[in-house]
């Protein structure tokens, strides 16, 4: 899952991105409310993590201008504005979740994981394609009751085929939500990374789960159908 943290504290802003790319997210980092809104009408951001006090435009400005453009993206305000009515403007103005600084890094994984889950089924801790399952909650996979060993770049294409299963995912999209805004549009990556999943899930099930469409994108199927490879 890909995540946007915009806050103008840089200490706060960099520990909080490191620990979400250990667990395995894929995070920009911003600390002005401009660039933010800018970025956040480009990159298709599965959670926004938003502080109120910003240079440029502020977090609910930001906010109300993303609710009033229908982005249904997931927004979890971090802010010191600690006092009730300062929850009820920020969840009124449009946020899924408000939480007070000064926080726990565990508290705000677990909301991070609550509302990501909540994105495709409220309360969903495993995805299920054939003989595949994967833990939200662990980021493991298992195949067979195998679990199966995979890099954050395997794990992050497997979890989003698997959230869109049987629909055919485009390599751009892909990168979309795996990488970075950093990466290069026209690298390879996705298919390097597509060959070692295929080989490691071909170990496993005897067959290969993921397909292709030349031109058009992959899918995962619950079983393997011999189509293009």
């Amino acid at each position: 899952m890909k995540i946007l943290v915009v806050e103008d504290e840089r200490e706060l802003l960099e520990s909080i991105g490191e620990g979400l790319r250990i667990d395995g997210y894929y995070v920009d980092l911003l600390d002005n409310g401009t660039e933010a809104l800018e970025m956040a009408q480009i990159e298709p951001y599965d959670l926004i993590l938003l502080d109120l006090n910003l240079p440029g435009i502020d977090g609910l400005e930001l906010l109300r201008t993303l609710r009033a453009q229908h982005s249904e993206t997931k927004v979890l305000i971090l802010s010191a504005r600690s006092a009730v009515s300062d929850r009820i403007v920020g969840l009124d103005a449009g946020a899924d979740d408000y939480l007070v600084k000064p926080f726990a890094f565990g508290e705000l994984e677990a909301r991070v994981r609550n509302l990501l889950r909540r994105e495709y089924t409220q309360g969903e801790t495993f995805l299920d394609c054939g003989d595949l399952r994967f833990d939200t909650t662990t980021r493991r996979l298992s195949a067979k009751g195998v679990e199966i060993s995979l890099t954050k770049k395997e794990t992050a294409i497997l979890e989003y085929l698997m959230r869109h299963k049987g629909q055919v995912v485009s390599s751009e999209e892909l990168l979309s939500h795996a990488w970075d805004s950093s990466v290069d549009p026209f690298s390879n990556s996705v298919r390097v990374h597509i060959c070692s999943l295929r080989k490691k899930l071909r170990s496993v099930l005897g067959c290969d789960p993921i397909s292709n469409k030349i031109g058009e994108g992959y899918y995962l199927t619950e079983k393997d159908d011999h189509g293009e490879r």
